[in-house]
């Protein structure tokens, strides 16, 4: 028996809060496309209502949000409590911005993946994407009745 091929990533990317800066969000939607993934962009002033909805509605793998306005301690574990409370917390939430690193640890803690600050390469992102969204595809595989 053959391995079916594996359905490309799908990921959410979203400026979340009053943030009004999204060339960085614009960048890494385009590398993330060139690397193969879908990319569903939001565009800007999204609350974390409208991230988790379109989420769910587009059934992504991920979910990318850009934070520069220093909100990330009151949106990103809003979005986490509502992906628990609507089923999707086998979505990827992951980002980036200006993060400080004690921030990003507690949002780890939380349950938020990786979070990128500026500078990163891009390749990094898209590895950690790609590592992560096979490893949680793996476990809701092992876990499906025969």
């Amino acid at each position: 028996m053959t391995d079916a091929p594996s359905l490309p990533i799908r990921i959410l990317v979203a400026k979340a809060g009053l943030d009004g800066h999204d060339r960085g969000a614009k960048v890494v939607a385009a590398a993330l496309r060139d690397a193969g993934f879908e990319v569903i962009y939001t565009g800007l002033r999204q609350t974390p209502e409208m991230i988790v909805d379109a989420a769910l509605q587009e059934d992504v793998d991920a979910i990318g949000v850009s934070l520069h306005s220093g909100a990330h301690m009151t949106l990103f574990p809003q979005i986490i409590e509502l992906l628990k409370a609507r089923g999707g917390e086998q979505i990827l939430l992951t980002g980036g911005g200006i993060i400080p690193a004690d921030d990003a640890r507690k949002l780890q803690e939380m349950g938020v993946g990786s979070l990128f600050g500026p500078g990163t390469p891009l390749a990094e992102l898209v590895e950690y994407i790609r590592t992560e969204v096979a490893a949680r595809r793996e476990r809701g595989n092992s876990t499906a009745s025969p």
